[in-house]
């Protein structure tokens, strides 16, 4: 115990994170959340003009290459600001690592996985297949 007295306070944190890692974890949530102010914008207007058209024209208009690239990214900045929020919701309350560990797996495979389906289908739409 002697020993442990004459730890440096940074020797005393070491291996409990770097706050490198949460500075670049805040960029990166408050750039997908800047980048969702327009395309949800966008992905308001496009729902609304969706609702009166039939299926062979909203088909269309989703299929429209500007459209489809914008939808493309909103989906991706979508799931990503998600995952980023979710992860910080398990870092803060969730105690157990083991279930944290878990936790953390599970939500990046949901986004990624939810991601990739839904780019696929834009793609399908897009493509005409």
């Amino acid at each position: 115990m002697k020993n442990a007295r004459l730890r440096t306070p940074l020797k005393n944190v070491r291996g409990l994170g770097s706050a490198r890692g949460g500075t670049h974890h805040f960029i990166v949530q408050r750039i997908t959340a800047l980048a969702l102010v327009p395309l949800s914008i966008w992905f308001v207007w496009l729902a609304l003009r969706l609702l009166h058209l039939d299926y062979a024209s909203a088909r269309a208009l989703v299929g429209q290459p500007c459209n489809a690239v914008l939808m493309v990214s909103f989906l991706v900045a979508v799931f990503w600001h998600a995952q980023l929020g979710l992860q910080v919701v398990i870092e803060d309350y969730v105690h157990t690592r083991g279930l944290e560990i878990t936790a953390q797996v599970t939500v990046k495979f949901l986004a990624v996985l939810g991601a990739l389906a839904s780019i696929l289908a834009v793609a399908r739409i897009a493509l005409g297949s």
